[in-house]
């Protein structure tokens, strides 16, 4: 892998590395289920000051294999940005845990609008907590805009990279100008039919025009607790029974925990929390009923699942230093959709066949809507760093009205920013998964995820090899197709023919 003198060196940094990934991997751990951390941050980086400069980052260069090289460095160069953000980020956190919305006489926490408006809410209190909202981002505006000003600061000015975008390029090897064009092509492509058919679900949910409706609607439209009426399932948890067709028992994985049962202080948001790779992965979720409990953990077990089911004898650098985790996001977005197929809602939770229609097609609306958000958030995450203007939010709220149909507010776009374009993850892992089922359906029918062959290719075929290779790579070695986006367009081109179910039972 490197030099003979310096590989003692590139040693020590990898289990620096790692170290530190399993300190901020116990961390979100316990902050997650609402406990309080053993570690306090500030000293989470005790004994690595030596380790954490510029002089040591800049000497990966050194580190003769191309991967490990910059699996190293960008390891490092984590920690060493999140050492210096440290303080303002604790700043901005202390600010925005006691911001609250009031509605009716209810706090809303920013951490609870999710669920809340799945959930808890009506069209008028989603309309309040719209106005309520809107002045508490500009309040908390200037902490995220520091933040993000320190941060490219210390990019470009202490180590060396051009732009924002030339330092997630570098480290994640993404084409980022490429999948600027593609994203904008894929919203065009799908543009027309995918309003027609929102629009349409707009005025039978609630007699409004979509132009009326705001994020905070779409967040409840596209939970599908519209009908979770018609969910067979108490709890998540029974959907489980599902993987013994798999020959799987999940709880004889000593490495894979399952915390997804409702506790008070648990995060709202879902989470897999990878501290070692196979031996130690966490699943958290806050289970809130319904449709989109069942969507959240299978996506959640595509992460787990995959990372548990790792080859051990990997090297280190393989199995948990990646730089991109789109490999991991197909992974969970083919589980996630394979829990709302026609094969598993007829053959495992035993729907009608009128459910399973009506569940099926409002999945696949779901699916282009937030596929649509995530494409038209990486564009204007994208333009924001190339113009070198992170502060106007007017550009992100335009685009994002005129691509999902939906108003979001100026003032949010920030707190509505994932760090390191990750959004081009979901993309990317959206083709992937779109290539890998059509693959599968090719290879072992229409109904071939109820099949054991098809799980045991899973596992001793594609997630043992965890992050060898990059994802465009990865597809070609195991001869599962070009990444393109030609099965994800055709799968939404067929949908755009179908009509919505008739009499919804809702």
């Amino acid at each position: 892998m490197v030099r003979g003198r310096f590989r003692n060196e590139a040693d020590r940094l990898i289990a620096a590395v790692r170290e530190l990934n399993i300190r901020w991997a116990r961390r979100a751990l316990s902050l997650w289920r609402g406990d309080r951390p053993a570690t306090n941050p500030e000293d989470i980086y005790d004994g690595f000051e030596q380790i954490l400069t510029r002089d040591t980052i800049f000497q990966t260069s050194e580190i003769r294999d191309a991967d490990a090289r910059t699996r190293i460095r960008h390891g490092l160069i984590d920690h060493y940005l999140q050492r210096k953000l440290m303080p303002h980020e604790t700043e901005m956190q202390a600010w925005s845990r006691g911001a609250a919305a009031h509605v009716d006489g209810e706090k809303i926490y920013f951490g609870e609008v999710i669920p809340w408006c799945q959930k808890s809410s009506t069209l008028a209190q989603r309309q309040k907590l719209q106005q309520e909202t809107g002045p508490l981002c500009k309040l908390l505006k200037p902490f995220a805009v520091n933040y993000w000003h320190v941060l490219l600061d210390n990019l470009t000015e202490e180590l060396g990279f051009d732009n924002y975008i030339d330092y997630c390029s570098a480290k994640k090897g993404i084409d980022y100008h490429r999948l600027y064009r593609l994203a904008g092509q894929l919203l065009d492509q799908t543009h027309d039919f995918y309003k027609d058919a929102m629009e349409a679900w707009s005025r039978d949910r609630f007699d409004l025009p979509l132009e009326n409706l705001s994020r905070f609607d779409a967040i409840y439209l596209l939970s599908l607790s519209q009908w979770d009426r018609l969910c067979p399932i108490a709890s998540p948890e029974e959907t489980l029974i599902f993987f013994q067709r798999w020959n799987m028992d999940l709880s004889g994985y000593p490495g894979l925990h399952l915390d997804i049962r409702p506790a008070a202080g648990k995060s709202a948001q879902a989470i897999t929390v990878m501290v070692t790779i196979p031996d130690e992965v966490y699943i958290l979720m806050r289970p809130e009923g319904g449709w989109i409990d069942v969507e959240t953990l299978w996506h959640e077990l595509g992460h787990g699942l995959s990372a548990v089911y790792t080859d051990p004898v990997l090297s280190a650098v393989s199995r948990e230093l990646a730089t991109a985790f789109n490999l991991s996001e197909t992974y969970a977005f083919f589980l996630q959709r394979m829990a709302l197929s026609k094969p598993v809602l007829t053959s495992v939770m035993g729907l009608p066949e009128t459910t399973v229609e009506t569940i099926g097609y409002y999945r696949q609306l779901k699916d282009l809507s937030v596929f649509r958000r995530y494409a038209a958030k990486f564009r204007c995450e994208y333009e924001m760093f190339a113009n070198g203007n992170i502060e106007d939010g007017r550009p992100y709220a335009d685009a994002m009205a005129r691509h999902t149909g939906f108003y979001h507010q100026p003032e949010s776009h920030l707190f509505d920013l994932v760090p390191e374009f990750y959004c081009a993850d979901y993309l990317l892992g959206w083709l992937g998964e779109a290539v890998l089922n059509d693959y599968c359906v090719d290879r072992f029918g229409e109904n071939g995820c109820l099949q054991p062959d098809m799980a045991e290719w899973l596992k001793a075929a594609l997630w043992r090899q965890g992050n060898v290779a990059d994802i465009h790579a990865f597809f070609a070695q195991n001869g599962i197709g070009e990444l393109t986006a030609g099965p994800l367009l055709r799968r939404w081109q067929r949908f755009s023919a179908i009509s919505p179910p008739e009499n919804v039972e809702s």
